[in-house]
């Protein structure tokens, strides 16, 4: 396949605001050894986009440093995490048949070779990313999607937010008929959790703003609490005998307040921190009811194998909620900042 000379990308040179985000002329980057090359179909924003172009990550004994996923960056990057595309060309010793596959990208960088290996760094942010024409990507990490009848933007929109969601359901051991709580339930991450936990057979308790109620329910929670009320009043009143299973995108005071309405031996896994990374719990609601708190960073192979296995078969359903084209990114972002929407926002190169 024919394959330009350069290509249009958006990128960050510094940290700040969505006026950092550039559109330039770059040279379509070549496929090294063992990577492939991805012509890019559609690119879904997360909130891993926002947090590595403000630096807000912070680094272990340093929270304010600005950081990227894992660690400083290195400038200019290209961003964006979550890709679906066609494979144009291989480098030495990848398989040609996988030029012209429709594939979508693994955008974690992983520690090890292993199925249960952990995510060290992510596309976008510790390696360029998919906010560009073309992108390179290791070929093992190019799952084959070509039958799948999802769209582009539905492939885009699973990468990062349904791995995070698979990755926290799998850490969280979470079993058909248990209970479980979905915090921020009408972004992306809270969304796949809802279908998939629904999916697998569990009684899914959401929490949303008010607005948003009717599409979180839509999507499969059996009842959607308002978080503007008295969600713990709520929880109890919908849950009356506990929670099995706690899947937190929000943390903060939702932790403190949330973890005594665990059952016993109930499992609170976080994933993210819109409310606030510092929060404070009494220690003995964990070791006097078995607890656990389980810290989840999105997905290992063995996570996003399994979520490809549902992309093929469109087991799940993801919700696009606008497009923009690529020289659009920043507004892209100030709209995902506002969280007005419901589902993903995608970006088209």
């Amino acid at each position: 396949m024919s394959v330009a000379e350069t290509m249009r990308a958006v990128r960050i040179a510094e940290h700040g605001g969505p006026e950092v985000l550039r559109l330039a002329e770059v040279a379509v980057p070549a496929p090294q050894a063992g990577e492939v090359l991805v012509r890019v179909g559609a690119v879904a924003l997360n909130n891993t986009d926002l947090w590595t172009r403000e630096g807000a990550y912070g680094r272990p004994g340093d929270p304010e440093a600005l950081s990227g996923w894992r660690g400083p960056l290195d400038f200019p990057r290209i961003q964006g995490a979550d890709v679906a595309g066609r494979v144009v060309a291989v480098g030495a010793g990848v398989d040609e048949g996988l030029v012209g596959r429709r594939v979508v990208v693994d955008p974690a960088i992983y520690d090890g070779d292993g199925p249960d290996a952990n995510p060290v760094g992510l596309m976008g942010s510790e390696r360029d990313g998919g906010y560009a024409e073309y992108v390179t990507a290791p070929a093992g990490h190019a799952h084959d999607v070509t039958e799948s009848p999802l769209t582009d933007d539905q492939l885009a929109a699973l990468p990062t937010a349904y791995g995070t969601a698979l990755g926290m359901i799998e850490r969280g051991r979470m079993r058909e008929g248990e209970t479980v709580l979905v915090s921020g339930a009408s972004g992306g991450v809270g969304l796949a959790l809802t279908q998939i936990a629904r999916a697998r057979g569990a009684r899914v308790i959401a929490i949303s703003s008010g607005s948003k109620i009717d599409a979180v329910r839509e999507a499969g929670a059996h009842e959607v609490l308002d978080r503007a009320r008295d969600v713990v009043g709520q929880v109890r009143a919908a849950a009356p005998e506990g929670i099995d299973v706690a899947l937190d995108v929000v943390a903060g005071d939702l932790v403190s307040e949330g973890l005594p309405l665990l059952r016993e031996g109930g499992r609170w896994v976080i994933a993210g921190a819109l409310g606030g990374y510092g929060a404070t719990f009494d220690v003995r609601r964990l070791y006097l009811h078995n607890a656990q708190v389980i810290g989840s960073a999105m997905h290992t192979p063995t996570h996003f194998g399994l979520l490809m296995d549902l992309a093929r078969r469109a087991a799940v359903q993801p919700v696009i909620a606008a497009t923009f084209p690529l020289e659009q990114a920043a507004r892209a972002q100030e709209e995902l900042a506002r969280r007005g929407h419901v589902g993903k926002i995608v970006l088209h190169p």
